[in-house]
């Protein structure tokens, strides 16, 4: 695994994927790499014209005539819903990618806390509306991005939506914790209905991408952007743990997929630890249940796991 990179990755060709805000950073860079090697790409995007502008740029950079640019705003489950009723046929590789990070507070269109409903709810909602696409595709995988952060996130399930006290960190940690339950759970799910579907996840470490520019806000976290600056690899090299997760022949469901550097900040993949507290059953279906309740998309397709 050590000496893994995009150049390693198997013919794609026949494949479609679809990888949520795939117009900069982590999701171009896993976009360029699957579509050099032949994938048909779904680029998911929320801004269309930032779209077109990726698509433009990868062809250049692979020669690949099979990129498509698709509307989608994980902030909004109006535009989850559309998004998914407008994309028919098999779905092979889903990468939950899109993400935003230490941002002031606010809400989605639903009135989620805006991280936890960009993060987790948004991408559990485009997930359980994708089950038609990736069942089509007989074989599959569903790659949901969290962050080394999970290691300090907690599931407050008495709220959910920070309305008692919004603390910008403590709200991403939750969302990232948020997404390795979620992927945990649907790969016991996809085991449970005897569905030939991975779900694991993938985490860059430190990587330079766009990734602060959300936090706008006070000097600290122009010092934290910075840092990150300073301290991350390329989004070209942070977008390597994903490239695996997607595409090795020995990935397994359940898998978890980060740096090999110190801290697990850079480096190339491997095989990593989630927080303990991640496989803890009785949190994830309890946010399996919840995140059911406030997005209305409920799985039906798939049988609860025994």
């Amino acid at each position: 695994m050590s000496d893994f990179t995009a150049e390693a990755i198997g013919d794609l060709t026949g494949r479609r994927a679809v990888i949520t805000g795939a117009n900069s950073g982590l999701g171009l860079q896993t976009a360029v790499g699957l579509a050099r090697k032949g994938a048909d790409v779904v680029l998911a995007c929320r801004n269309e014209q930032r779209g077109r502008d990726a698509e433009q740029r990868i062809r250049a950079l692979t020669g690949s005539d099979r990129l498509h640019v698709h509307v989608l705003d994980l902030a909004s489950l109006a535009s989850i819903r559309a998004f998914a009723a407008a994309l028919t046929g098999p779905v092979h590789i889903l990468v939950n990618n899109a993400g935003i990070m230490a941002t002031p507070k606010g809400t989605t269109a639903d009135g989620f806390e805006l991280q936890f409903g960009t993060n987790h709810l948004g991408h559990f909602a485009l997930t359980g509306l994708l089950l038609p696409n990736l069942q089509e595709a007989r074989t599959a995988r569903v790659v949901t991005l969290s962050s080394v952060a999970h290691k300090g996130g907690r599931i407050n399930f008495d709220d959910l939506q920070s309305e008692r006290g919004y603390r910008r960190w403590r709200a991403y940690g939750q969302s990232k914790i948020a997404n390795l339950y979620f992927m945990v759970e649907l790969d016991r799910r996809a085991r449970a209905a005897g569905w030939d579907l991975l779900s694991v996840a993938a985490h860059p470490g430190l990587a330079n991408t766009n990734l602060t520019a959300g936090m706008r806000a006070p000097a600290m976290l122009d010092v934290v952007g910075g840092f990150f600056k300073l301290m991350s690899q390329s989004d070209a090299a942070g977008a390597l743990p994903t490239l695996y997760a997607a595409t090795h022949p020995d990935v397994r469901g359940g898998d978890f997929y980060g740096p090999s550097g110190p801290g697990e900040t850079r480096g190339a993949p491997r095989l990593v630890a989630p927080a303990a507290r991640v496989l803890d059953r009785d949190i994830a279906v309890r946010l399996w249940d919840r995140s059911v309740e406030l997005t209305g998309v409920d799985y039906a397709a798939l049988a609860p796991a025994g």
